[in-house]
């Protein structure tokens, strides 16, 4: 999927739909999907309102700290129709230390995920970015996990019908949290292919995955990322965080649930989900 430069939003509706998401984070009552409201909505239209709804939280005081790659798996594009990956960013309000309890009051729906994220000690501007400049750029890789929500409804209460992927790409992609764990390598210290994860929620484990399943490999979203930004005059910068996409199914979130996550030689990490989330 090449995004189109179309669009059918005019400008002058973006802050009135940022408003809404950030309305419905606050007060946990769900979005009717925007898809149904507005059926020809584009891809390049999807990104105006997740862009409009960041510049909404920057201006409230919110950093970018990073950015996020999701619908990186095969299973996962087909599913949504798509062909390549979407983003999000990373805010500084969205990480979570490992070890202790996360607040499900922050949340709506929330389910996690587990990946791979790449902490970068140089700048990454496409166009022309490989997976070899992104590994030379590459501090460090650890093990994450993303917590991902629904401000949009995940299937339309009105008609039964599933989101569209616009609709994932205007609620920030998803996003909602960072937990970074486990034990930090160089880029180089092993074959990030074979990376494996397994993530155990309440003693079960729910989800294995391969950090293969990104694409092939975790470094090729990211020099993606590098790649899709730079029409806007935009890259990835020294400092920041990039997670690479999940390899693994999301797991469902309930309140008490205690997750850890096994990433063999990359370390382990745990987490309890505690209280209830703010779901309308």
């Amino acid at each position: 999927m090449t995004e189109s430069t179309e669009r059918i939003l005019p400008d002058t509706e973006l802050p009135d739909l940022a408003a809404e998401l950030d309305g419905a984070e606050a007060s946990g009552v769900q979005l009717a999907p925007f898809s149904e409201r507005f059926p020809g909505m584009t891809i390049p239209d999807a990104y105006a309102v997740q862009r409009a709804w960041v510049a909404r939280k920057l201006a409230g005081g919110r950093r970018i700290l990073g950015h996020k790659i999701g619908l990186t798996s095969r299973a996962m594009q087909v599913a949504s129709r798509i062909d390549e990956p979407d983003y999000g960013a990373l805010l500084d309000d969205m990480f979570f230390e490992p070890g202790g309890d996360i607040p499900l009051s922050r949340f709506v729906a929330p389910k996690v995920e587990v990946e791979l994220a790449f902490l970068l000690r140089a700048d990454l501007r496409g166009p022309g970015v490989t997976l070899f400049d992104v590994l030379r750029a590459t501090e460090y890789v650890t093990p994450a996990a993303e917590i991902i929500d629904a401000r949009i409804q995940r299937v339309s209460a009105a008609t039964g019908k599933p989101r569209r992927v616009t609709d994932t790409i205007s609620d920030n992609a998803a996003n909602a949290g960072v937990i970074l764990g486990g034990r930090a390598v160089r880029p180089d210290d092993l074959d990030l292919r074979w990376a494996a994860a397994l993530c155990i929620r309440n003693g079960v484990i729910e989800e294995t995955g391969v950090a293969a399943g990104v694409l092939g490999h975790p470094a090729t979203g990211i020099a993606w990322l590098a790649n899709r930004l730079a029409p806007h005059g935009e890259g990835l910068r020294a400092g920041e965080v990039v997670l690479a996409g999940s390899f693994t199914r999301p797991v469902d979130i309930a309140s008490g649930d205690v997750f850890t996550f096994d990433y063999g030689p990359l370390g382990t990490f745990s987490c309890r989900f505690a209280g209830e989330s703010r779901r309308g």
